[in-house]
């Protein structure tokens, strides 16, 4: 049932930014944000005090609506102190060495916990706060909508759809396996999730009463029509804006990006422990090749020692893309955001 997003967001029109875990930027965010769609930000790996200091940027540079994303734990989570490094940190080394880096001693923790996290969200009070990789429990939800904090939850199947509807989410992202970054499955092992954004969203629509949000592969004013007349209620875009100057992404990231083909991206385990779709380089070749993978979060915090030390080497990055990356042509946000509303219904 495609309700009226923009009523229930307070937004002027039904157009998401993907929030991107590690690669969110403050300018991206308020530019999407100051053009009528609603910035998201991906605050994956921040703890409670860098919560605080990015919202605080954030209001600053936007007096309009925006959205905060956690990822909730989904039990299979490692800790420091539940594995041995030291294989996938010996099978690294090259990668190490390349980005002029040692290798690295385990930390205390891989992630701050999810109720840190919490506290700093509650704290800020977004407009609204997405989640991915699970459903919002009753302590969450009621949390949320006490402050007058929107709750959207994010699908890969029907069934995870009917679940976040069951647990009182606003508004629900169906994400197609066409989209960048982590498939963010929690019912069934994303192999078996893969179900592609246009078949995804017309069944989604039609097993659920709230607003559904079309994710994955959706680049241009096309893709913005296509999946309204499938029944969506809002478009949530990542690969085009992730290309734009005011992304987090590096100079090489948007270049291969820019250079992407339809075929040119693959889902992978390599560079976090979780599957995750990108444009393959160096570092996933070499890590597929070893065949040595440590658990999620332990492999994503391995690998960020080297892309952080690369400084932004994309043959040592995560270089997160979409099956649409050719598609993403925009070089300026407010740009890319133009194209889109161009599909909208009139």
């Amino acid at each position: 049932m495609a309700t009226d997003l923009t009523d229930v967001l307070g937004i002027d029109v039904p157009l998401l930014l993907g929030p991107f875990g590690g690669l969110s930027s403050v300018e991206l965010t308020a530019a999407v944000s100051e053009g009528g769609g609603l910035g998201s930000f991906g605050l994956y790996g921040y703890d409670g005090a860098r919560i605080g200091a990015t919202v605080a940027d954030l209001r600053r540079a936007t007096a309009r609506p925006f959205a905060l994303n956690l990822w909730l734990p989904t039990g299979d989570e490692v800790t420091p102190g539940d594995i041995d490094l030291a294989p996938a940190t010996a099978a690294l080394a090259p990668l190490f060495d390349a980005a002029g880096v040692d290798a690295p001693t385990a930390p205390h923790r891989f992630l701050p916990p999810l109720e840190e996290q919490l506290d700093a969200v509650w704290e800020a009070a977004p407009a609204v706060l997405s989640v991915v990789f699970g459903v919002p429990d009753d302590e969450l939800m009621d949390a949320a909508h006490r402050r007058g904090i929107r709750v959207i939850g994010t699908a890969t199947s029907v069934a995870e759809a009917v679940a976040l509807e069951g647990a009182g989410v606003d508004a629900i992202v169906a994400s197609g396996a066409e989209a960048a970054g982590h498939r963010v499955s929690f019912l069934a092992a994303p192999e078996e999730s893969l179900v592609g954004t246009f078949a995804l969203v017309p069944q989604v629509v039609d097993a659920v009463h709230v607003p559904v949000i079309a994710a994955g592969g959706i680049a241009d004013r096309r893709g913005v029509a296509a999946a309204f007349a499938l029944g969506a209620a809002g478009v949530q875009v990542g690969t085009a804006f992730l290309r734009t100057r005011q992304s987090a992404a590096s100079e090489g990231h948007r270049a291969a990006i820019a250079g992407a083909r339809d075929t040119d991206t693959v889902l992978t385990r390599a560079m976090s422990g979780r599957l995750a779709r990108g444009i393959p380089n160096r570092a996933v070749r070499e890590i597929e090749a070893g065949g040595v993978i440590a658990p999620f979060p332990a492999q994503n915090w391995l690998t960020g020692v080297f892309r952080a030390a690369a400084g932004g080497d994309p043959a040592l990055s995560s270089l997160w893309a979409g099956q649409a990356a050719a598609l993403a042509t925009g070089a300026d946000a407010l740009e890319v955001l133009a194209e889109l509303r161009a599909g909208l219904p009139r």
